[in-house]
């Protein structure tokens, strides 16, 4: 290698990496965003808290997030990335035993309801949602939906397995199956625990199964 080559190459690996920087930055804006909701919940998260505890300037987030809504948001589909949730949606049991599986993932979800690190900002994003239609659809479109669908997925093949009855609205039974564990939570009428998630799947399962 010639001198020449060694110092542009030098040179280039010098040369800093503009699209690590900001995936670093764009992390630790998620990391903070989620950290602070846990603290001092929504009503009190600001852009500018956020900016301080990720070690940039407010204009960094403007520049990526039109507000603390949107931070959370990506945040939270970051988060469930990274616990593994997306594979294991993606990989919803099918063992044919359609009770067992559906107990299985309503299990994990009573999980992370029961985790402060999931609940904080779940809350907020459920919240604001309410308030906010574009925020509330995004976060349907984004981060509902496609479990929803997975769980369709699941009852669908039941259905085609003879497991289900021909005649079922799955959408229905799936929203019966997961409407009551959400107003548990969202409403802390009682506790979640996975005996309840089992009872739930159980009474279900009663009324859809062939008669």
């Amino acid at each position: 290698m010639t001198e020449t080559a060694r110092t542009a190459r030098s040179a280039e690996a010098k040369v800093p990496d503009s699209t690590r920087r900001s995936e670093r930055s764009r992390r630790a804006i998620l990391d903070a965003a989620l950290a602070l909701v846990g603290e001092v919940g929504y009503n009190k998260l600001t852009i500018e808290a956020i900016a301080a505890r990720a070690g940039v300037g407010k204009q960094t987030i403007y520049r990526w997030w039109p507000s603390k809504a949107a931070v959370l948001l990506d945040a939270s589909l970051a988060l469930a990335g990274d616990a593994g949730t997306e594979a294991e949606w993606t990989g919803f049991p099918d063992t044919g035993d359609l009770a067992a599986d559906l107990k299985y993932v309503l299990r994990a979800t009573v999980d992370e309801f029961n985790d402060d690190k999931y609940d904080a900002p779940a809350r907020a994003l459920t919240a604001a949602g309410a308030t906010d239609p574009e925020l509330g659809r995004k976060f349907t479109e984004q981060l509902l939906e496609p479990q929803l669908a997975l769980y369709e997925q699941r009852l669908r093949s039941a259905q085609q397995a003879g497991q289900v009855a021909e005649d079922t609205d799955l959408r229905i039974a799936l929203e019966t199956l997961l409407g009551p564990l959400m107003h548990r939570w969202l409403l802390r009428t009682a506790p979640l625990t996975h005996a309840y998630a089992d009872a739930l799947v159980d009474q279900v399962l009663r009324g859809i199964r062939p008669r």
